[in-house]
């Protein structure tokens, strides 16, 4: 079993185009342009309240641009019919900060509830789905398929989280918003070597949200910095190891990372620039 890669291998997944976005006279993201390769995985970073999180609603079609245009797969998201909005979601998997897990279901129907949801699949198939994808994940399917997630520690409910975002349609995308957040040092080593492998093994495009900079540096292979509404910095290791942007020096300043150490962290993890 394989993750479907996108639509344009040799392009970009995901595209914004000059993307303007306000709320109640506030301007979060203003002429933001970036793209996301097919196959990679791009770490968007900032400050808080930059417009980070943001950037994930406007992908799933949740909030829309006053200007500009978001491109997913080749769709224009906000100009897509909701029928046709609904479809595209399906291609594209969500891993919340907190996981999002129903507390009511156990593990194994939380990472089938979306196949049990649409219907299609009988319920041999939906347990056979889960039990590869929490075995994908490092999960003991035996032993917590009928565990409920207030059972689990905080990091082993992030992978069920990661687990039942790719089951429900084998996603050519995924979101991940503040993946690491609030986890132990192991368990925040097995979430990040999980979105690695699922880029360098399935193709998966990402795009990871995080302020905990250490660990992004090994998420992802391709970097974006927000600062005052716009995008700062975008490129690869070797161009943040390069970069002479001197808001981006000093957000990663109190992390005692220089670009110049990030790099070499990048090439000894083995990430392609």
């Amino acid at each position: 079993m394989s993750l479907t890669p996108g639509e344009t291998p040799g392009g970009n997944a995901i595209v914004f185009d000059r993307v303007t976005y306000a709320i109640g006279g506030r301007t979060i993201l203003e002429d933001v342009s970036f793209g996301v390769a097919a196959g990679c995985t791009k770490v968007v970073m900032g400050p808080s309240g930059i417009g980070k999180s943001t950037i994930l609603r406007l992908i799933l079609g949740l909030i829309r641009p006053q200007r500009g245009s978001v491109i997913v797969l080749g769709k224009d998201v906000a100009r897509i019919s909701d029928e046709e909005r609904n479809d595209l979601r399906q291609r594209i998997g969500m891993v919340f900060q907190n996981g999002a897990l129903f507390d009511s279901l156990t593990v194994g129907e939380n990472v089938g509830y979306s196949l049990i949801d649409h219907g299609h699949l009988g319920l041999d198939e939906v347990e056979k789905r889960a039990r590869y994808y929490l075995e994908l994940v490092g999960l003991d399917a035996d032993r917590l398929l009928d565990t409920l997630p207030d059972e689990l520690s905080v990091g082993m409910q992030r992978r069920v989280a990661i687990a039942r975002a790719l089951a429900s349609n084998q996603p050519a995308i995924m979101l991940y918003d503040e993946p690491t957040t609030g986890l132990d040092p192991a368990s925040v080593e097995t979430i990040t070597d999980i979105i690695v492998r699922l880029r360098q093994e399935m193709k998966v495009t990402g795009i990871v949200v995080t302020h905990e900079i250490p660990h992004a540096l090994k998420m992802g292979n391709r970097f974006l910095f927000l600062y005052d509404r716009r995008v700062a910095f975008e490129g690869s290791s070797e161009d943040l190891a390069e970069s002479t942007v001197p808001e981006l020096a000093e957000f990663l300043l109190p992390f005692k990372i220089s670009v110049a150490n990030a790099f070499h962290s990048f090439t000894a993890e083995g990430n392609e620039p």
